[in-house]
């Protein structure tokens, strides 16, 4: 109901704009017919006119910039609320199971091992917001230092294996550079494995039940190294691919309606990349083919 108001709202003042545009260029059209012979008034009326209407343009986008800016803000404040409230939930529900009842040992042990998880999921959630406030504000590295890229990627995908309970072939990783150097780039370690991380995590979970992960380290030249994780997953629509690294953004997926998330994870490895001299960037042959998720950094010198 939300969304369909707001899509109305957008709908209203895209037509308003394009009305009041077109109100202004047929008064300013009668005025230079009648007035055309008044040679300076003509010029000095088109300025006017012309200036109007940029007016109105803009101010039309800017109206349907902010709508949808709230809407996403919204949708993160709903995707947080849900991942902050749900594990508190269940770590209340087993603690206060303990308090009332006697639980045998290997319940208590399970009980524990779950309220880990749900902590676990908490604190991810916790970090991925404090973590997208603290890349958006800094914008130079502090402690760079030369780290080898490709032992770098190999342990974020073991780390991956091991949280997601994935077999080897499931989630694979080889190298391919070239050129004659090495995988070195100039960086924080902590926040390239955050970059790598959260583009694992999102390839698992848009992958569903059908987990077929490949990621390879390249050289597309010898100044660069490429890191390249593809899955066969639910794939993104070509208009989405731009739109998917922006703040708060999450590809509406009717299939993974389920998959929660806060539409911060890539929007961080955004801005990781481009604090490093890289970038990143997305390829999908549209829904249901799955993606590429590439991000490219400059090579070390040393």
């Amino acid at each position: 109901m939300r969304i369909t108001s707001r899509r109305k709202t957008i709908a209203f003042f895209l037509t308003l704009g394009v009305g009041l545009a077109g109100l202004a260029v047929a008064v300013g059209s009668g005025w230079i017919i009648l007035n055309w012979r008044e040679g300076v008034k003509v010029f000095l009326g088109v300025i006017f006119f012309g200036a109007i209407i940029a007016g109105i343009i803009l101010n039309t986008i800017f109206l349907i910039r902010e709508i949808r800016r709230n809407e996403q803000h919204d949708s993160f404040i709903n995707a947080v609320t849900h991942e902050l409230k749900t594990p508190i939930a269940s770590i209340r529900l087993y603690l206060e199971t303990l308090q009332r009842h006697d639980v045998d040992e290997p319940q208590r042990r399970n009980f524990f091992r779950l309220m880990l998880l749900d902590t676990d999921r908490l604190l991810g959630t916790v970090e991925q917001v404090l973590k997208a406030g603290e890349t958006g504000a800094k914008r130079s590295l502090r402690h760079a230092t030369d780290i080898d890229l490709g032992k770098l990627v190999r342990e974020c995908v073991e780390l991956a294996r091991t949280r997601h309970h994935l077999q080897p072939e499931l989630l694979r990783y080889e190298e391919a550079t070239e050129n004659g150097a090495g995988s070195k780039v100039l960086g924080e370690p902590e926040e390239l494995r955050t970059a790598i991380t959260n583009i694992l995590d999102n390839a698992i979970k848009y992958s569903g039940n059908h987990v077929d992960i490949s990621v390879q380290l390249q050289t597309p030249d010898a100044k660069h190294l490429l890191v390249r994780v593809r899955d066969r997953g639910v794939g993104i629509p070509n208009e989405e691919l731009k739109r998917i690294f922006k703040r708060f953004y999450r590809v509406p997926h009717r299939s993974m309606s389920h998959v929660k998330g806060t539409g911060l994870g890539l929007f961080i490895v955004r801005a990781i990349a481009r604090k490093h001299g890289g970038r990143v960037f997305a390829e999908s042959d549209g829904e249901g083919r799955g993606t590429t998720v590439s991000i490219e950094l400059p090579r070390s010198a040393t």
